[in-house]
């Protein structure tokens, strides 16, 4: 429901995630923190959101950052940062019981239970499990994506005095998934699509300690490890994680707050390669060190302030990156507020970019051609950093006490952008003497340019027991060669929407119950030769007492099936998301 958010199911575990465009299976320029524990894998430039879950009662907020946030949580935060945190344990006090199931939702269900260790200590723990039906094919067939994945964890929450705070928290999951991949032949000489069950497990321990020295100053050091094994289909990655932040918050003088603080982390993977996937060193161990500092000065007191800093990090990759900011914001009153921002940030490179090996599909843009065509590729270890410069300014207003509007323009400007470079072309012969294309690629950073555009939001309330909300965003990309032998192709420019509208009414249908609706436009993807799509979304809640909610959800309710995403690499390009409906019950005590 986010402007300027493109949220895509690729197939039924698969999600396409990303803000103001480059959005893909694996979108590499939107950052996504639970907790502070990144979700960014080093491996792919990413996030599995199917590893992606919490008690989603326990969700205390989702932060939505439009626009870069490298200045305070570094690289990869280019165009876009979603922070998930969770609840205090002394919040979630008591037993949780939900259940449901239904069309595509075949089960579910939640145990959470949260208690007292003593005068000021809480906790609480918890486990859910999943399962969820296979997509269809546009040919009708089943796409074999179905799955299923469970969690448990607990989180301890500690004050033993008035200046002093301790957070304990873990995870633990794992499950069973479905999906097809594209392996090559040489025998007869192409792609073959085959169905495999991969599996994932990970589990992760984050500890944190915040101590206030004054009303206005405070310390927080925070250190997590996060383990995660992944098989599938054409490999598998084992990753080890250790990550330790700091983070210091104090006023100087009546007109300064600053903020700095800086984190060190290690992570090694131990690869399982195959024919289809393959990689010069299966084990290697990556390091990040960063710093940042962060000033927001008082310009005129309640009216115009003045936000700016700068990240510096070292990877292992590209070596030191700059990352710089500013922001201004004017507040003539208490129901207007005027902004602007301008930003440096930049992704850096994945292990799959600088050292890799894969069969890639051959492109529909590809020239027809009489014989079979195989497209090997290969990583590019002098593969750089992507960057860009972002320019964004934004007014926030409450015209009516009962009616609030958010409007943002942003103009980016990119330089070294990933692209594909096609290497010599040989013609070679299977193993039965048929003559097939040999076609070699790598990638460069050899594409430039800017994206534009706007995000419009409204609520309005009017009534205490009605709330509408609408938004709108609109988004243009214009990419370039460097050199101008081939041009750009839909596929690089056309894999985000150029509109998306959004519609919502939420009704409190008093003690017993609640009712909502979302109406949702997404435009075409003319680089995937989807069309756009309306769609509804449906929540109908009713509670026959204090402790005891039934609700049914629909989803997807104006189309049996339609298409989202195609990814380009992984093998699910004809997947269509399929109509769902469930009914759930939930139980407090």
């Amino acid at each position: 429901m986010a402007p300027g958010l493109d949220v895509a199911r690729a197939s039924s575990r698969q999600w396409a995630i990303s803000s103001r465009g480059f959005n893909s299976v694996f979108a590499d320029k939107l950052l996504v923190l639970m907790d502070g524990r990144t979700l960014y894998t080093p491996m792919f430039s990413g996030v599995f959101w199917e590893e992606t879950d919490t008690v989603l009662e326990d969700l205390d907020r989702s932060e939505v950052i439009r626009g870069p946030g490298a200045t305070m949580w570094g690289a990869n935060a280019v165009n876009g940062v979603i922070n998930f945190m969770t609840k205090n344990a002394k919040d979630t006090q008591g037993l949780l019981l939900s259940s449901g199931g239904g069309i595509e939702e075949r089960g579910f269900g939640t145990v959470r239970y949260g208690g007292q260790l003593g005068a000021n200590a809480h906790y609480r723990v918890y486990g859910k499990y999943s399962n969820h039906d296979e997509f269809t094919q546009t040919s009708g067939a089943g796409a074999a994506d179905a799955w299923w994945m469970s969690q448990e964890g607990f989180r301890v929450d500690w004050a033993p005095s008035d200046v002093n705070r301790l957070t304990f928290q873990g995870d633990y999951y794992c499950g069973d998934l479905g999906g097809k991949v594209r392996l090559h032949s040489f025998s007869p000489p192409g792609m073959y699509s085959q169905e495999f069950r991969g599996q994932a497990q990970g589990a992760n321990f984050l500890s944190r300690w915040t101590h206030k020295f004054a009303s206005e100053s405070e310390l927080s050091i925070q250190t997590y490890y996060d383990r995660t094994d992944r098989r599938f289909g054409i490999g598998g990655e084992v990753r080890d994680t250790f990550d330790l932040d700091w983070q210091h918050r104090f006023r100087r003088g009546e007109r300064h707050e600053l903020v700095w603080g800086g984190s060190y982390r290690y992570s090694v993977d131990d690869l399982t390669t195959s024919d289809d996937f393959g990689t010069r060193d299966p084990r290697v161990g990556l390091q990040l060190f960063s710093g940042f500092i962060q000033d927001e000065f008082t310009l005129v007191p309640e009216k115009l302030h003045l936000m700016v800093g700068t990240k510096i990090e070292h990877n292992d990759f590209t070596g030191l990156e700059v990352q710089p900011s500013g922001r201004l914001a004017w507040t003539p009153n208490e129901r207007h507020t005027v902004w602007g921002a301008v930003s440096r940030a930049v992704r850096t490179p994945a292990r799959t970019h600088c050292d890799f090996m894969f069969y890639a599909e051959p492109p529909a843009s590809l020239a027809p051609f009489p014989f079979q065509t195989l497209i090997p590729g290969w990583g590019n270890p002098e593969f750089d950093s992507e960057e860009v410069r972002a320019y964004e300014i934004g007014h926030r207003a409450q015209p009516h006490v009962r009616l609030t509007l958010d409007m943002a323009l942003f103009y980016n400007e990119y330089d070294r952008l990933y692209n594909v470079v096609t290497l010599q072309p040989e013609l070679r012969f299977g193993s039965a003497g048929e003559p097939y294309l040999y076609l070699p690629i790598t990638i460069d950073n050899n594409l430039f340019g800017e994206t534009y555009g706007a995000e419009v939001t409204a609520t309005w309330q009017p009534l205490d027991s009605w709330r509408l909300r609408a938004s709108y965003s609109f988004l243009r990309m214009n990419l370039h060669r460097k050199t101008d032998i081939l041009p750009v192709t839909e596929g690089e420019e056309g894999g985000s929407p150029r509109n998306q509208a959004f519609f919502g009414s939420d009704v409190d249908l008093g003690r017993r119950g609640e009712w909502g609706i979302g109406l949702r436009y997404v435009d075409s993807l003319p680089g995937q030769g989807i069309p756009g799509y309306l769609e509804m979304d449906a929540r109908l809640a009713w509670k026959p007492s204090p402790n005891c909610e039934l609700s049914v959800v629909g989803r997807n309710l104006l189309d049996s099936h339609h298409r989202e995403f195609a990814p380009v690499v992984i093998g699910t390009k004809d997947v269509e998301v399929d109509r769902a409906v469930y009914a759930k019950m939930t139980l407090r005590f």
